[in-house]
């Protein structure tokens, strides 16, 4: 067993505790509550390792939940970058877990920083990128790493399907025809989905429909199990994503919604969730001419789930923290913008079962800073994934 105790708990789920104690046994939490409540018979008999965080903060995990890590790696190039396959628009049975480098320096700097779980995948080249994964930051492989795969398909709207194919004189070179590849293949999906089922229920009198690995693929989007990470800035782009996974009958979630500000009152009706990000950045394309670190703030207070992401490498991973505290220094609420990089990022990433807070049931992934985490000079000194410790700070840590 671990016990954490005496530091200054922040649950993320509705109840904080000054001076409290969390209890994991093996990969689990069993327990968590103030410190007083602490009966000493529980611990009896038990094998117990204590952490003491007094004077301390200590929290869940943190989560991005978009980014690219393992995809492409730290200070490689070409070499290591795994992230966009631009010889076709529609790759949705492309799987993050096969191209991720789980050795790269970057997950390591995640975990040296607080985050815990990544939820990445690939880039937005295509109509139809492929399968994103969520994983821990800690692992000797993909396999130990997962927290569930595929856990969202990638689609894509705006400029960058456009530019990857209009220089290469194929389609999409347009909007309308990124919209039309989309609904083109999510109308195959349901059709091998419908020959699939006749096939099921009537197996002497009907043939069975050939293979399609990229079909496949969709079924699990049009059968609700997960949703589309919809690559959108502009607001336009963010309305046509909407609009399409309406007709489908499709969950999404809006990926950057750079300009989601400018149609807060749309978002909040249509009860769309949004993650937000990268936002310390260069305005780099037009479609980023609206960029600011205020979007998560004003999403946030008129009632929009958000999440906070780094877009790694665009923003690098260990700044996830400060993207969070850069949103509450533009507005956003200091509880909110700490649920936009756990509870949030997890409910948003359908894997709230496991990770985002500290409750019983839950994996044992808390970290523990010396200061508030939104304090510049704060440090993370000790980081724990599954019950176990991966990360402790040195005071004579260096280069």
């Amino acid at each position: 067993m671990l016990l954490i105790k005496n530091g200054k708990i922040l649950t993320m789920a509705g109840e904080n505790y000054e001076k409290g104690y969390i209890l994991i046994d093996g990969k689990k939490i069993i327990k968590a509550g103030d410190i007083k409540e602490l009966k000493e018979n529980e611990l009896k008999g038990s094998d117990i390792t204590v952490i003491d965080a007094e004077g301390k903060y200590v929290l869940p995990g943190f989560i991005d939940a978009h980014c690219h890590v393992g995809m492409c790696e730290d200070s490689i190039g070409f070499e290591g970058d795994d992230t966009n396959e631009m010889t076709d628009p529609i790759t949705p049975h492309l799987r993050a877990i096969d191209g991720i480098f789980h050795m790269d320096r970057s997950f390591v700097e995640a975990r040296e920083n607080g985050v815990t779980t990544v939820v990445t995948g690939p880039g937005s080249a295509n109509v139809i990128g492929g399968q994103f994964a969520a994983l821990k930051t800690y692992g000797r492989r993909i396999e130990e790493m997962i927290i569930k795969n595929p856990v969202a398909v990638k689609v894509a709207f705006g400029e960058n399907p456009k530019i990857v194919y209009g220089e290469k004189k194929q389609t999409p070179s347009t909007r309308m025809a990124t919209a039309a590849l989309l609904r083109e293949n999510l109308i195959l999906a349901k059709e091998y989905r419908e020959a699939l089922q006749k096939y099921n229920d009537d197996k002497a009198n009907n043939d069975k429909p050939d293979y399609d690995m990229k079909l496949e693929a969709l079924l699990k989007v049009l059968d609700g199990e997960i949703p589309f990470k919809a690559h959108a800035h502009r607001a336009d782009d963010i309305l046509t994503a909407i609009r399409i996974a309406k007709e489908f009958n499709v969950a999404l979630t809006i990926e950057h919604c750079t300009e989601g500000h400018l149609i807060k009152d749309i978002l909040c009706e249509e009860g769309v969730g949004v993650i937000i990000g990268p936002f310390i950045s260069d305005r780099s394309k037009v479609e980023l001419k609206n960029l600011t670190a205020k979007t998560p703030g004003i999403l946030s207070k008129a009632g929009v789930k958000v999440a906070i992401m780094t877009d790694h490498p665009c923003t690098p991973i260990q700044y996830l923290t400060v993207c969070a505290a850069m949103a509450v220094r533009e507005g956003m609420d200091e509880e909110e913008a700490l649920k936009a990089i756990t509870i949030n990022a997890a409910l948003l990433s359908g894997i709230e079962d496991r990770v985002g807070s500290i409750e019983a049931g839950k994996d044992g992934d808390i970290i523990i800073f010396d200061g508030h985490p939104f304090e510049y000079k704060s440090k993370v000194i000790t980081t724990i994934i599954d019950g176990k410790v991966v990360y402790e700070r040195k005071d004579d840590e260096g280069i």
